[in-house]
């Protein structure tokens, strides 16, 4: 079978695939949550990734952290075309107060290709290191490993990995699928802020950077820093 020929077998095929991948990326897209049931979704996350074995590092890094993202839910599906959406926020931290700001609200897309079929959902926590990272969620959208170093976080009850200055990845992440906790690689991906969202939350137009330097205390999103609050007094255990 000669390239032309291939090629044309190939493209109803490929061309279903890529249909099929839009269709349940554009159907996790379309269930937009609230504002308050997304956070309470945040919290329901980090509450069950605390619970795993592995995740002690996790904790660990949020203690410096400079802020955190979290998305409850990341979809993605793929049928050799492959894409991933997930909607979420983020937090920004000030570890010398140990005060936090904001929240400002957050999607995450992506695409691939490769071998890969069926649906899937990740639950993802981004565990910002320094200024450099906080920095790039106060625009439009930011790209993970393009625009910001992203990488793996590690794993286990090691307090060295999170603390440990020679770590140089602006941010680090978290899944945890079918109750399997890791940490996951998200090179390409595009978090893009939702300013409509911002707007149900905060009742008025605020850009991000206002936003991630307005102290979080409304009552909606307490229960979420709780959570927090409680990994980080957790890692010093």
């Amino acid at each position: 079978m000669n390239a032309t020929r291939l090629c044309r077998t190939t493209r109803p095929f490929l061309s279903l695939a890529l249909a099929l991948c839009l269709l349940a990326l554009g159907a996790a897209a379309a269930l937009a949550s609230s504002p308050q049931e997304r956070i309470r979704d945040c919290t329901k996350v980090l509450r069950e990734m605390a619970k795993e074995n592995d995740s002690g590092a996790m904790a660990d890094l949020i203690r410096s952290a400079k802020g955190v993202a979290i998305f409850p839910s990341v979809v993605k599906a793929g049928l050799v075309f492959g894409g991933k959406y997930g909607e979420g926020l983020i937090l920004r931290r000030d570890p010398g107060t140990g005060r936090w700001f904001g929240p400002s609200f957050l999607n995450v897309a992506g695409a691939s290709w490769g071998l890969q079929i069926g649906v899937q959902s990740t639950a993802l926590v981004l565990v910002i290191t320094n200024d450099r990272g906080m920095e790039g969620f106060v625009g439009d959208k930011v790209t993970l490993g393009g625009d910001l170093s992203v990488a793996a976080g590690p794993v286990g009850r090691n307090a060295e990995a999170g603390t440990d200055s020679s770590l140089t990845a602006s941010i680090y992440s978290y899944s945890m699928s079918k109750g399997l906790f890791a940490g996951l690689s998200l090179e390409g991906a595009v978090v893009s802020t939702e300013y409509d969202t911002n707007r149900s939350y905060w009742k008025k137009d605020l850009d991000s950077r206002r936003v991630l330097n307005t102290r979080a205390t409304k009552d909606a999103i307490q229960p979420l820093i709780q959570e927090l609050n409680r990994q980080i007094k957790r890692s010093r255990q």
